[in-house]
């Protein structure tokens, strides 16, 4: 229910806290004191259209804030948590309107966008008025009401459920079909590209293993060239080895009269020569080791070229062209059992469609069997509304073929006003205080089932006389047994079943202006409130006793 409003700046209220109860609850006050500001400004807070004319003259922002303190599981708290949006206690909403037309929205704190604000404030609040174009004349709503009248969304949520399985099954059958069609058109084309393809035998990383081993051994080929000329050079004719082998022989044998001079160059000879053999043997080693069979880098290309040639023919990479192949042999393995399974994908959707379709017709007797109802129990609130002659009628339009997650039917309040004319749609064929009392008589059948916690009725009561404005206010008190009430009304038959009373006043702040006040109405000022709204300006003894009367009958 709504627990608390708070206004700035709005209009005539710059400051203006209120806090709700339960029950019913019932504003008045005289013409132009202020009702319809309070409840733009509710509205506003629910996530109504901004308007720059709504700020307070002189100030540069407006801001109402409504808290709702709502059980856990309400159908709110999802669509919050939908939106990361903390929901531990109240929920909060609140609206800046700025004075150059721009508007901020935010809920439990969190900014949100206008639009997410209105469903939310759509699931808290639902406002009737004469010209309240919303709640229950939108006939988009009618079919939900009628199914949380008669308890049937546990059945209309199996029938959504199946539409789902319709639909997938759908689904499964169009793309296997389109599948088909397809491998049809490219059957020749596939069969000869998967043969290619299954010679190839592409392995995934394969091309880069290949281009790093021809990279290898055409780096081993160029230092095999330069091995080869270091052997060459130590090994053939060029080579210093004899010639300095000789010069050591020549070196020793005049060692025995060269006393001593020339020992140390013979043995630094004897070493280069020994190092010299050491690095021709080692030459040859690792020449043997870069030896390789020029097939082998031959035979690595031409896989590299062929790899390579075949992703730029079917247009993919070399890494994809298993999974291309693997692509291509189920599109023909579907081509050759596509019959087989297109028949298994139609005989599913015959099953999905006949358990629809018998969900559906079981919704759909139901639906009727609770409209019968409900015209019966709307049909018993009319006489005492002074719609004695009027009849309420549960329009129902029932198309087999017409499958829809909803089901088969469209359903629809009409309301016929008098005998002899045709029933039609409630918000063409009702005038405004019609359409007040239909829609007052709907709510009270259907109570609280699919419905808003908290309702507010907007002078539903006018022009209507004393005995109706009291069918009214016992219909409203009886709705308030289930929901949260909040009346806008001048009549004091209504006021006097209310719970709670609050007084919408104009005060002078100064000589240029003036702003509104709320006074919460207890025991005898509410009774001088009800008599005020009996007799006028000039309150008399017997407009007292009559509103005591009025107070004492609820």
């Amino acid at each position: 229910m709504l627990a608390a409003l708070s206004i700035r700046d709005i209009v005539l209220i710059d400051r203006l806290d209120i806090d709700f109860t339960g029950g019913m609850i019932v504003l008045t006050g005289g013409t132009g004191a202020g009702k319809s500001i309070l409840l733009d400004a509710l509205t506003l807070a629910l996530g109504g259209r901004g308007d720059a004319g709504l700020v307070r003259h002189g100030a540069t922002q407006g801001q109402v804030t409504a808290a709702f303190d709502v059980a856990m599981d309400h159908a709110t708290r999802k669509i919050l948590t939908e939106n990361d949006i903390d929901n531990d206690g109240d929920i909060i909403l609140r609206r800046v309107q700025s004075a150059d037309g721009r508007t901020r929205a935010f809920v439990n704190d969190r900014p949100v966008s206008a639009a997410l604000m209105r469903e939310i404030g759509a699931r808290l609040v639902e406002i009737h008025g004469q010209h309240d174009e919303r709640a229950l004349v939108d006939a988009a709503s009618h079919r939900r009401l009628l199914d949380a009248y008669g308890g049937l969304e546990s059945e209309a949520a199996g029938v959504a459920e199946a539409h789902r399985a319709v639909r997938t099954a759908q689904k499964a059958l169009r793309t296997h079909e389109d599948r088909i069609e397809i491998a049809r058109r490219e059957a020749d084309f596939l069969r000869s590209a998967t043969e290619e393809l299954a010679v190839l035998a592409p392995q995934s990383g394969e091309e880069e293993g290949l281009a790093e081993r021809r990279q290898a051994m055409m780096r081993v080929e160029k230092i095999a060239g330069d091995l080869g000329e270091a052997v060459e050079t130590l090994n053939g004719t060029a080579s210093p080895i004899p010639e300095l082998a000789s010069l050591m022989r020549r070196l020793e044998r005049k060692a025995e009269v060269a006393g001593g001079i020339v020992d140390q160059p013979v043995a630094l000879i004897g070493q280069a020569l020994d190092l010299l053999e050491e690095a021709r043997g080692e030459l040859e080693v690792q020449l043997r080791k870069t030896e390789c069979d020029p097939r082998e880098l031959e035979a690595s290309e031409e896989r590299l070229f062929a790899l390579r040639a075949a992703g730029r023919k079917f247009s993919v990479p070399v890494d994809e062209l298993g999974a291309l192949r693997e692509r291509m042999e189920t599109d023909l393995a579907d081509l050759d059992a596509g019959e087989e399974k297109l028949a298994a994908l139609e005989k599913a959707l015959t099953a999905a469609e006949a358990r629809y379709d018998e969900l559906a017709a079981a919704l759909s007797n139901h639906r009727r069997e609770t409209a019968t109802t409900l015209e019966a129990v709307v049909a018993g609130e009319l006489p005492e509304l002074k719609l004695e002659h009027a009849r309420f009628v549960v329009e129902i339009a029932t198309d087999p073929q017409a499958r829809t997650a909803e089901g088969i039917d469209q359903a629809e309040f009409w309301v016929q006003t008098n005998p002899g004319t045709r029933p039609g749609p409630m918000m063409k064929v009702a005038s405004g205080g019609e359409l007040s009392r239909f829609l007052l008589a709907l709510k009270v059948s259907l109570a609280d089932k699919g419905s808003a916690p908290t309702l507010v009725f907007d002078e539903i009561d006018t022009g209507v006389g004393g005995a109706v404005a009291e069918a009214i206010g016992i219909r409203l008190a009886r709705l308030a047994t289930q929901i949260q009430v909040l009346t806008v009304t001048h009549a004091p038959q209504v006021a006097a079943r209310a719970v709670g009373h609050l007084l919408i006043s104009k005060e002078k702040i100064d000589a240029d202006r003036v702003a509104t006040r709320l006074t919460r109405l207890e025991d005898g000022a509410r009774r001088e409130e009800i008599a005020r709204m009996l007799a006028g300006a000039v309150i008399t003894d017997e407009a007292r006793a009559a509103a005591e009367k009025l107070m004492a009958g609820t």
